[in-house]
């Protein structure tokens, strides 16, 4: 099965070794993975802001680069989403908008191209911890995607998974609403990291890398001592109590 990788502009700068995390997991499973060069941004941003004929720009560009892709593949629900989006972003004209259905109908978010396509649910998995586990908005209401990654981390060993309360809220990221809204979304953000802290939980994972570097940053600022990894990080884990992948004492 041969997989393209959409890696996000966020998890491309800011957290690369997700991307390698994909990559592994994908090929461990059967799949032959490309990584188009040509990929840009695709568009949500200047979308969201209401630059729509700017976004038609990107959108053009990043379905001529994915045409020839069997699968594509992404880390981030949120720009998974965008990418259907394309399809009504091109309603009024009819001959881009078939070629953004061709694209929407051959993109996956990571967890659901795993349970959904691969049809695996368990990957091997060791991760010792107690964890919750951050639902984010694009992936669970524009995807629809809500059962995929609790899947997999029901099959990893070891892991004590605590359910998040109020997990149906937003962590206040919302791409240009943080900037633009700074009080509010500061304050959605803590009311989110004190809903982590009632789990107890040592891990937040997430499966969109906007949502994570939200939380994460925050949770950092007030010195919380909490983990923040994206679920590719952990389905490519092997630790074992006390000791690490690697070899190492886990400390």
């Amino acid at each position: 099965m041969k997989v393209s990788l959409f890696i996000t502009c966020l998890a491309d700068v800011f957290y690369p070794g997700v991307g390698k995390d994909v990559v592994e997991i994908l090929e461990r499973n059967g799949c032959e993975v490309s990584f188009p060069e040509n990929q840009t941004c695709c568009g949500q941003p200047a979308y969201n802001s209401g630059y729509h004929k700017e976004t038609k720009n990107v959108a053009k560009h990043m379905i001529k680069t994915f045409e020839s892709a069997d699968y594509v593949v992404t880390p981030s629900g949120s720009c998974g989403a965008m990418i259907h989006e394309y399809v009504h972003l091109f309603e009024n004209d009819r001959e881009w908008q078939k070629k953004a259905q061709a694209l929407a109908g051959k993109t996956f978010e990571f967890t659901q191209f795993l349970v959904d396509v691969l049809k695996v649910e368990n990957l091997g998995a060791a991760f010792p911890k107690k964890a919750t586990f951050h639902t984010s908005c694009h992936m669970t209401r524009l995807l629809g995607v809500k059962e995929a990654p609790i899947k997999l981390l029901e099959n990893v060993e070891g892991l004590e998974f605590e359910s998040l309360p109020g997990k149906e809220t937003c962590c206040g990221f919302g791409g240009t609403f943080s900037v633009k809204m700074v009080p509010i979304s500061e304050q959605m953000v803590n009311e989110k990291i004190e809903h982590i802290e009632e789990t107890q939980a040592e891990v937040l994972i997430g499966a969109d890398c906007g949502c994570l570097m939200n939380i994460g940053g925050r949770i950092e600022r007030q010195g919380k001592p909490i983990k923040v990894m994206h679920i590719a990080q952990v389905l490519n884990s092997k630790e074992s109590k006390g000791v690490t992948q690697n070899g190492n004492e886990n400390r």
